[in-house]
């Protein structure tokens, strides 16, 4: 009995840990792309395979940069993508989550998933979701424009 209640509460502080260390990471993602000046989109470009809208954080293009999603994963090890919206689609545009084949997934889109469900809403996701084949424990924050449209995503994960 002790030991299943003390396995339990180990349970429930690491789940209360990585939901902390989720929000915050996700919140410093967002203010290090916020810092750099107003979220819009303009243009399109290819990704990985396919041609999808490019996002600015003011004059910095984000489409195939990684210096910030990198240095997210080198500061907290947490793994960070940027999305841009395409029509009901999300489309990876920055990330260090790399696919099985070993290369960046960008290109690749948001599966529609609780997370997906949740931003489109224009809500906030934290909690469990596989990326890529791999278990993570995530944030997905939506990025809004100077008017409140969604225009991508913030994500942040963990794998567990």
């Amino acid at each position: 009995m002790k030991k299943t209640i003390l396995f339990l509460a180990t349970l429930l502080f690491m789940t209360t840990a990585s939901a902390d260390n989720a929000r915050k990471t996700v919140d410093e993602l967002k203010t290090k792309f916020i810092k750099m000046g107003e979220p819009r989109i303009e243009g399109v470009e290819k990704s990985g395979n396919i041609m999808a809208p490019v996002i600015y954080f003011g004059k910095q293009k984000i489409n195939n940069t990684f210096d910030v999603v990198d240095e997210i994963k080198k500061t907290s090890g947490a793994y960070a993508t940027v999305f841009v919206k395409d029509g009901v689609e999300f489309i990876r545009v920055s990330t260090n989550v790399l696919t099985p084949k070993g290369v960046r997934g960008i290109g690749t889109k948001l599966a529609h998933n609780k997370a997906y469900d949740a931003v489109m809403k224009g809500e906030v996701y934290c909690g469990d979701i596989d990326i890529l084949g791999n278990s993570f424990y995530t944030c997905y924050d939506p990025i809004k424009d100077k008017v409140g449209k969604i225009i991508g995503i913030y994500l942040i994960g963990f794998k567990k």
